[in-house]
């Protein structure tokens, strides 16, 4: 009779669950963040997800699901798989936040694919400061993670791609190609420092979720990982700043909008 009893309980307490889900919205996601690492994101996207009307996927911010198709074909059954991940209550949208997306050259196209309508979202910073602190961040983990005999070889390729990820321009005309430029929100992390307020509710009217007096209790709490600052020398520093000071000239004629005077490195480039 136990027995008998457990096994309709547990019966019951599926049946309420798959009809639960089934209830659900599934389809592409309503926005995904696109850029850029160590740029607040994560701070970001905790205010996003602290909306009602916004449903956190069960993976959490970042899918990270574009990664492996540089290297396979991105089928329909792919895309279904994409958009099963969005499950999400009626009345509710949902997304994700993976700063690889506008970096990874194969990827716009295959996110526009996946998500043709999803509104994008990217968070820039001062690109001489991201530079620093995104080699700061990889380098730590590989003093941990590689062997001493690798680590100058991954290292110099973790150089490489802390620079390359701070090259807004370039990432940006390539996610035009692909998107139409008034489905894309550009944030700057320092005016979200600034009016945090401001930001978060131009952030939410863009995604469509109406907020006038949703303030999230951790507005300010912007506190992430911190690594041990990486020196690098001057000739490499003064090498990149070059790179960056011609993107920026791209960068400004794809948002002009955008407040340069809130970067120093913009201030000292001219």
């Amino acid at each position: 009779m136990i027995d008998r009893l457990k096994r309709t309980r547990h019966r019951v307490r599926r049946r309420w669950r798959y009809r639960h889900v089934r209830d659900w919205v599934v389809g592409a996601p309503d926005f995904v963040g696109v850029g850029t690492q160590r740029s607040g994101t994560t701070w970001w996207w905790r205010l996003l997800c602290d909306h009602p009307r916004v449903h956190e996927p069960a993976g959490g911010k970042e899918i990270h699901f574009f990664d492996k198709y540089f290297a396979r074909d991105f089928s329909d059954d792919d895309v279904r798989a994409y958009h099963r991940i969005f499950a999400r209550p009626k009345g509710t949208i949902s997304g994700e936040w993976c700063p690889r997306y506008m970096h990874d050259f194969w990827t716009p196209a295959l996110l526009r694919r996946a998500a043709p309508q999803a509104k994008l979202l990217v968070l820039l910073r001062d690109p001489v400061r991201r530079f620093q602190s995104g080699l700061s961040h990889e380098l730590d983990v590989v003093q941990r993670d590689v062997r001493s005999k690798r680590r100058g070889y991954v290292g110099a390729m973790d150089a490489n791609d802390a620079l390359s990820r701070s090259l807004y321009g370039r990432q940006l005309r390539r996610l035009f190609e692909h998107f139409d430029r008034a489905q894309v929100l550009v944030l700057q992390y320092e005016q979200c420092v600034q009016d945090p307020g401001a930001a978060l509710r131009r952030t939410y009217e863009f995604v469509g979720v109406d907020a006038p007096h949703h303030v999230p209790t951790v507005l300010t709490d912007r506190a992430g990982e911190s690594h041990p600052q990486i020196e690098t020398l001057d000739e490499v520093t003064e090498a990149a700043c070059r790179i960056i000071r011609s993107d920026l000239a791209e960068l400004r004629t794809l948002v002009p909008e955008m407040d340069f005077d809130l970067w120093p490195s913009s201030r000292a480039m001219g």
